[in-house]
Parts: C-alpha cells; structure tokens; sequence
C-alpha cells in the first residue's frame, strides 16, 4: 500500500506499507519506509517504491494486491502507478476505497468554508469556553421546555470538531458537530462581531465572514446534505480502518452502503453563461449538488469495485457460507491465481474442498467461523493447515489484498509529530527511522539496550568503550 503526502518542508514524502498474513494466520501491515521522491509523476514513484522494495529482497513477483488514493497518479487506469505495477505483477489487485465528494466544486468550496468557522470560533480559549457555556445555558433552556430529556451521557456539552486529511471520518464528524452548534456557533460569532472593545478590526472581520457563511442557505443546503451522504459511508469508512479488515466483510459494508425557488439562477463561482438562465434554484440544488455528489460517491465504488473485482469477492465469499460453492473456488484459482496454483494443485484442491465441506459441518468449532480471518487463524490453530493446505493458501491470497489505505494516512499523522515547523530541517533517514519505531512500537520494545549497542559496534568502530 503506498501514498504520497507532502511534509513540513514541503518535501514529497512517499509511504509504502506491507500487508501480509503471517505464519498463525493473522493479518499483518507493518510500515515499511518513507522515501522522498523529487515529484509525483507515476514513472518516479513506481521507481522510488520498486528501488525500497527491491532493497528489503522482495520478491515483486509475488505481489497479490496493491492499495492507492484516488489520485491519478496512483490509481489511473492508462497511466498511474497502480497499471505499472501491474505490469511487473499481474495479480496485484487494486481495491481500495477513497472519499471523492471533494471533486464536485460546490462541496470543495463548502469544506473549505466548514474549515474556516471553526477556525474563527475555536481560535483562542476564550472564545472555546464561551462557546461551551452558551451551549450549556441553551441545554438547561431546552430541558426546562421539556424539548430534551435528561439522562446518564445525554445532553453532554460537546465543541466543534476539525476534520484531518489523515483521519478517515472526520469529515463527517466535523459537520454533525457544527449542525449540534449550529445555533451557539452564531451566537459566539454575533458577540464576536459586536464587541468592539475587546476584539480587533481583523478579528471582527473574520467573524463577519464566518457568520455571513452560517447564514448561506446555500452553506447550510449542503451542511445537511453532506451529514445524509456522508452518513451513509460513515460506517464503511470505519470499518475499513480496521487492519483486520478482510475482503469478504468489506464486501457486505459496501452493499450496505450502495444505493421562492423557480428564479434564475446566477452563479458567484464563474462567468455565467447565455444559456444559464434555465438553470434555476432547484435545478441547482438538485441536479449540480445533490445528484452529482451522489454521483461522485457511486462512480467511485463502481471504479474500486469493478466487475471483474466483484466476481473474485463472490468467488471467495463462497469459503465463509454454509454451503461451499467448491466450482466458483476452484475457478477463482484458476482466473485470478494461475501462477499460485499448478494444474494438479487446482485439481487436488477440488478434493480438498470437499472434504473440507463435509468437516465443517460436523466440527463444531469450524461451523460458528463467519470471517475468512477466523478461518485462516482456526485452521493454523488446530493443526489442520497441514491436511488443507490448498485451501489455506487460498484464504491467504484473499486476505493478502488490501481494502483500504488508512494504515499509510496514519504514517502521515505521525509523520506530523516528528517533523515539525521547529524541527524541518530533519534529513529525510532520520525521519524515516523515527517513524518506523514509533509506528512499529510492537517491535521496537522487543529490542533492548544491549543488543542495540552490540550492533553499532559491528557496523562502525568506536573510538570511546560505549
């Protein structure tokens, strides 16, 4: 899994994680490296990630999926990273999701509204506390009107909360806090504007930015449109977070998720042209808005989830039920894994299928296993690995590709902590060692001081006894 992000001094930092299944049948994504790559071009960055790997003795060959952001560079179809690699490795499966509402201009124009009065209204601690306060007078006002009932972790008094490039569903919870605020938000807007002795000009208008903003129909049209939208593929999104996310149950979220007004109206973003004068307020709303971020959202998982993509996710799906489909099994082998199957394997595995079938109805332990992840895991526990290990191999291959690519947004997260505004002149080894044993924290407390010292002795002479 790989994506890029730029750092604090605006070097291109490019991040590759391994996803693989490791000998008790768990699933495993360790960070591997940052590399910086002079640009972004998809020929540079198959070059910088083909060098990293190459360096650690993979074997390219054996790449059974790969995970990428929407960007072209990535992901093209023609050009991007994700068809050079395939080049190299046939079988290396691209199936990761992205949120795409952002490329719709009236939803970019709006998170960067979103973003702005929050930063107007959380950017001093005073303003914080005022805002918190007003919320809790409007609480006590609504209990009293008997509009709210009062009960254990209701009624809480929450803040406005900032979305991360880096933090899957925050977004969401960006805008389901500002609806919360909505009214209190205002109101500390309003104060602001109107305190003439305590707040600046500049600060006075920021806040008659933000306010204006608040009071868009338009701003507040696409606030609740987006919180429905997004409420939708909230659930997916997190759930695909998950490392120990198979490709089975990221398939069962996504079906889950997969489904005076008549004046003219005049743009502000652009030109208008001749013939906008058809274009009315709700055709605006319905067809630009609505209808194209909808758009947008089911374009993209028809993109990630193609056919062919689908017809693997069916084809394995057939492990986990009740009754094995052993022809679609044996078929997967034989379309998608050619080179991980030889003609007599596919035909042992036929047998092997069976055999399984009719022991995991009577084995108790093997009927209640509902994720391909627990059946990986059972049968290395139970030693049976060794009597199906066709079948095994299977489970290992459809676990092996990724579903998502949060692990490397969380690389960049703790790429945020290491090189900071004060600390930008960090060389790019540094860097990328410090974010391996912070994010591997599961390995590097495994190691202790002694064996580190031993080993700098044998890879540098010391002129002092350390």
């Amino acid at each position: 899994m790989v994506d890029e992000s730029r750092d604090e001094s605006k070097k291109e930092q490019l991040a590759i994680v391994v996803r693989f299944v490791d000998v008790k049948g768990v699933i495993r994504e360790r960070f591997l490296d940052t590399v910086h790559v002079e640009n972004t071009d998809a020929a540079t960055l198959k070059a910088s990630l083909w060098n990293r790997v190459l360096n650690q003795n993979f074997d390219t060959g054996k790449i059974r999926g790969q995970g990428y952001d929407g960007a072209r560079n990535m992901s093209g179809e023609w050009n991007g990273l994700q068809t050079l690699v395939r080049q190299h490795s046939p079988y290396a499966l691209q199936l990761a999701l992205v949120c795409i509402s952002k490329e719709v201009d009236p939803i970019h124009e709006f998170f960067d509204k979103l973003a702005y009065v929050i930063y107007v209204v959380c950017a001093s601690s005073e303003r914080h506390d005022e805002l918190q306060k007003t919320k809790a007078i409007e609480i006590n006002e609504l209990m009293e009107l008997g509009e709210i009932k009062s009960g254990k972790g209701k009624n809480q008094v929450r803040t406005l909360r900032r979305a991360g490039d880096t933090r899957w569903g925050s977004h969401y919870n960006s805008i389901s806090s500002l609806i919360n605020m909505f009214g209190v938000t205002r109101a500390v807007l309003k104060g602001i504007m109107d305190n003439t002795t305590h707040n600046t000009r500049p600060q006075r208008g920021d806040s008659q930015v933000a306010y204006t903003h608040l009071k868009s129909f338009e701003f507040v049209f696409v606030l609740h449109m987006m919180k429905e939208v997004m409420q939708k593929t909230d659930a997916l999104s997190q759930g695909l977070q998950k490392k120990s996310q198979d490709i089975l149950n990221a398939m069962d979220l996504l079906s889950a998720t997969k489904p005076d007004m008549k004046a003219p109206y005049k743009s502000t973003r652009y030109r208008p042209r001749k013939n906008d004068l058809h274009v009315t307020f709700k055709h605006f709303y319905r067809v630009d808005l609505f209808m194209e971020t909808l758009d947008k959202q089911i374009h993209e998982m028809d993109y990630r989830f193609s056919e062919q993509s689908v017809e693997l996710l069916s084809f394995g799906a057939t492990l986990c039920s009740k009754q094995i489909n052993i022809g679609d099994i044996v078929l997967l082998a034989e379309k998608y894994y050619r080179m991980d199957f030889t003609d007599q394997e596919r035909n042992q595995l036929r047998s092997q299928l069976e055999t399984f079938q009719v022991e995991r109805i009577n084995n108790a332990k093997l009927s209640k296993l509902a994720t391909l992840s627990d059946l990986c895991q059972t049968l290395v526990e139970t030693g049976k690995n060794s009597m199906y290990d066709l079948v095994e191999r299977v489970c290992r291959l459809l676990l092996t590709i990724p579903v998502s690519t949060a692990t490397t947004e969380k690389g960049f997260s703790a790429m945020k902590i290491f090189k900071t505004r004060l600390r930008n002149k960090m060389s790019n080894d540094n860097l990328a060692n410090s974010m391996v044993i912070y994010i591997e924290k599961e390995i590097a407390s495994k190691f202790d001081a002694e064996s580190i010292i031993e080993e700098l002795k044998v890879l540098k002479g010391q002129k002092a006894k350390l």
